[in-house]
């Protein structure tokens, strides 16, 4: 059995036995009673699962730590989170630690995994236990701050939006300074970035088709930043074989870490159809407002989502 596969197996392995002994350390299952102090640190104690020391279970809670960094605070993005010297340009944070750490750490807290997306022979969005993404960071004057990671992801305003539209108006002529474009060829009238309220009512004045008229409203609405809704889920990535060596490779280890574009070789992906085939717009772009300066240092806690279904039974609604 080759290296990769060798290390994914034994990353479990240490798992699982990092389970057996917390579990045997459990103060609830003791005969004898303990010092409070002693408890608290056993129920305190994080496992490293990596030799960086980035990747730390709390088995007691059920929750996996990712220590990271701030890589990007502006700009489109593919990624939450990448592996460190990859992907830097399309991912907010950057992560020291071999893929298959967090894949093994998921498990470790009772994560399902799923199944990646597949783009052939047709669409199948991704699929996988859902998680939540929590972020922990200090601000410039030391104070502890938390916020779940979507708030760090917004719909992304650094792009094309195109409409159909048979014909231009009849007296609507475009400034060539203008973001606004028609495509004779295509039919499609086209607009890149943000439109502000003024820009849209200068151009709602143009004409009062309401072929037009839609399309214009359709450009300021959908250009208009909004906090990701999506949730994460944990899809697993998968492995690839080598032909010419019969090596087998995790495709996570290329970075791939925390998506919020779809990628078949994702360990934890968004629930939604999200674009990275290159071919169309990628949907998302980094929350400037919210992030810290590049290099703050970000712990990324990852537990089990709650059943929504079972929580409103318990409330009483359906």
């Amino acid at each position: 059995m080759k290296r990769q596969t060798m290390t994914l197996f034994a990353l479990f392995a240490c798992v699982l036995l990092c389970c057996q002994v917390l579990t045997a350390a459990d103060p609830m299952k003791k005969k004898t009673g303990s010092t409070a102090d002693a408890k608290s640190k056993e129920t305190d104690e994080l496992v490293s699962l990596n030799r960086q020391k980035t990747v730390l279970l709390d088995l007691p809670h059920k929750k996996l730590l990712l220590k990271t960094h701030v890589c990007l605070q502006e700009g489109v993005l593919e990624m939450l989170l990448c592996k460190k010297q990859t992907k830097e340009h399309e991912s907010i944070l950057s992560i020291e630690s071999p893929a298959t750490a967090i894949h093994a750490g998921l498990l470790a807290i009772g994560a399902k995994v799923g199944t990646p997306v597949k783009f052939t022979p047709k669409f199948q969005p991704p699929q996988g236990q859902k998680l939540k993404l929590e972020l922990v960071w200090k601000d410039k004057d030391g104070k502890e701050q938390r916020e779940v990671a979507q708030q760090w992801v917004r719909t992304a305003t650094s792009r094309y939006f195109t409409a159909m539209l048979d014909r231009l108006p009849e007296g609507v002529t475009i400034d060539k300074k203008s973001e606004l474009r028609y495509d004779e060829k295509y039919k499609e009238l086209i607009w890149f970035g943000q439109m502000s309220k003024e820009t849209r009512d200068q151009f709602l004045t143009k004409s009062r088709d309401k072929a037009f008229q839609k399309a214009i409203k359709k450009f300021y609405d959908e250009s208009q930043p909004r906090i990701m809704k999506a949730d994460w889920i944990f899809a697993g990535s998968g492995f690839a074989l080598d032909e010419m060596t019969g090596e087998k490779y995790y495709y996570a280890e290329s970075g791939d870490l925390i998506c919020v574009a779809n990628f078949p070789t994702a360990i934890i992906d968004v629930n939604i159809a999200s674009s990275a085939s290159g071919e169309g717009n990628l949907l998302f772009e980094a929350n400037k407002d919210k992030i810290p300066p590049r290099g703050t240092p970000v712990t990324i806690e990852i537990t089990l989502a709650e059943d929504e279904s079972k929580d409103k039974s318990k409330d009483g609604t359906k």
